[in-house]
């Protein structure tokens, strides 16, 4: 019975609406079928009354006679022309019994013979007074008991069986018009409710398509002529207007903001940068130096090639990174193994400043059909994050790996786990932060990942850190093998 009622809740209005319409009219139409019907049924037993009164009084006025005289003959002929006559009231049976209960004539001589006590049978009480009627639907019939002469002087008394095939009909008849009525106009009246509550709540499917566009980040276009006539609907239609424009608005602010986040994050990486490169360079100028003092010897001259080509790279590989990373490119649609690698690379100044330990597995394949711009920024953002909420000396791992038809990637940090403002941001629906959070990267990777279909999960370690599970399904390739 729950999962019926919870099934109906489930329906649309504009099926709800025709199904409760049709429910009530067969609630009503069953009423009124079965008021129409029970007044019908009056209305023939008290016409079979009437009949049955008007005829019995005739067949009394002329059987007195011959009953006082016990003539046998005359009464039958009477009695057989009451069973013979038409007009649609049928006599089928009709006994003249006397006061001591014997059947002076019938109509039916082999069923009541004459003169002799009558056969005891379903028929009407003889010990009763007055005239009585009784209906039995079931056998189509009606029982008549009527008193010939007054109590103190009964003469006889007249059972009569009269035929109601002819009213049953009738009834039957109106009970099918009925449900025909009925029926139609259910149909009727459900189809018209079905397209006026379709029409009625049209409004609500362009609101339910505006609020699905806005919330994927596209202009609502709500058409004014949507609301129709309604007071109610032009009303909600104005107030959505109004929050689709606070929405876009905030929406544009914290993008802005978004911006200057990963300008100003752009301006910390660079300044580790430069410190970065700052080192090498020490290194390169002695090697420089050397080459000038010793040159001549192949073996120095050798150990500082070395030196300067390391150094080199190392600058290179810092250089190329920052590039990558904040180099705007829509058609960089493929994920390399190279570029994952080159977020040690970015993360390397933080790791160093905290004196962080880093458990860096990268087993990806050389390339995956992902947009690596995007996801290298959600990946930055997630490994900054952690870099910074992990204490002095703690731990970050980082792991990355190929599913049949997903790229994994795992964020783990020791640090006091992820606020619940912060979880909510980022595995909620919610397209814009809560008032006042600041937490502005985890916006940013939410929306990257969300464009790309990812999932994200939260677990909390048993050190009371936060590991996150990043999974983003291929663009309709296979990993390569």
């Amino acid at each position: 019975m729950r999962a019926a009622r919870s099934a109906v809740r489930d329906l649309p209005l504009t099926i709800r609406v025709p199904v409760m319409v049709a429910g009530l009219m067969v609630v009503v139409g069953t009423l009124a079928s079965w008021l129409v019907l029970a007044a019908l049924v009056r209305t023939q037993e008290r016409h079979v009354r009437e009949l049955a009164t008007i005829a019995l009084d005739g067949l009394a006025a002329s059987i007195s006679a011959p009953v006082s005289r016990r003539d046998v003959w005359e009464t039958f002929d009477a009695l057989d022309r009451l069973t013979r006559r038409g007009g649609g009231f049928s006599v089928r049976t009709a006994v003249v019994l006397l006061p001591d209960g014997t059947v002076l004539a019938a109509s039916d001589p082999g069923r009541f013979p004459t003169l002799r006590p009558a056969p005891r049978e379903d028929w009407l009480s003889q010990g009763s007074e007055g005239r009585a009627i009784v209906f039995d639907d079931a056998a189509a019939r009606a029982r008549v008991r009527y008193p010939l002469g007054p109590a103190n002087a009964r003469l006889a008394t007249i059972l009569a069986e009269i035929d109601t095939r002819s009213f049953l009909a009738q009834r039957r008849r109106v009970l099918y018009l009925l449900l025909a009525s009925n029926s139609l106009l259910t149909l009727a009246l459900a189809g018209g409710g079905y397209l006026l509550a379709r029409r009625m709540l049209r409004p609500l499917g362009q609101l339910t398509e505006a609020v699905e566009r806005m919330r994927r980040g596209r202009d609502p276009e709500i058409d004014p002529a949507a609301c129709g006539s309604s007071p109610e609907f032009r009303s909600l239609f104005r107030r959505f207007a109004l929050m689709a424009r606070a929405v876009r608005e905030r929406e544009t602010l914290l993008r802005r903001l978004a911006e200057e986040e990963r300008l100003a994050q752009l301006g910390r990486l660079a300044t580790g940068t430069a410190h970065e490169i700052n080192n090498p360079l020490a290194g390169l100028l002695t090697a420089v130096d050397t080459l000038r003092a010793h040159g001549h010897d192949p073996a120095v001259r050798t150990t500082a090639l070395d030196i300067l080509e390391r150094g080199l790279l190392g600058i290179r590989n810092l250089v190329r990174a920052m590039l990558v990373a904040y180099r705007d490119n829509p058609d960089d649609r493929r994920l390399s193994r190279d570029a994952v690698e080159d977020l040690q690379h970015l993360i390397h100044h933080e790791i160093a400043k905290r004196r962080l330990l880093l458990e860096w597995r990268n087993e990806l394949p050389l390339e995956l059909p992902l947009p690596s711009g995007q996801l290298r920024q959600a990946l930055l953002n997630l490994l900054l994050n952690a870099c910074q909420v992990t204490p002095v000396g703690g731990r970050v791992a980082f792991e990355a790996r190929a599913e049949p038809q997903a790229a994994s990637f795992i964020v783990e940090d020791e640090g006091p786990g992820m606020p619940q403002a912060g979880r909510d941001l980022l595995l909620g629906d919610e397209p814009l932060p809560p008032e006042g959070f600041r937490g502005l990267g985890l916006w940013t990777t939410r929306r990257i990942l969300s464009q790309l279909g990812g999932r994200v999960a939260c677990e909390t370690t048993a050190s009371g850190g936060t590991r996150l599970r990043v999974q983003v399904p291929l663009a309709r390739e296979r990993i390569p093998s």
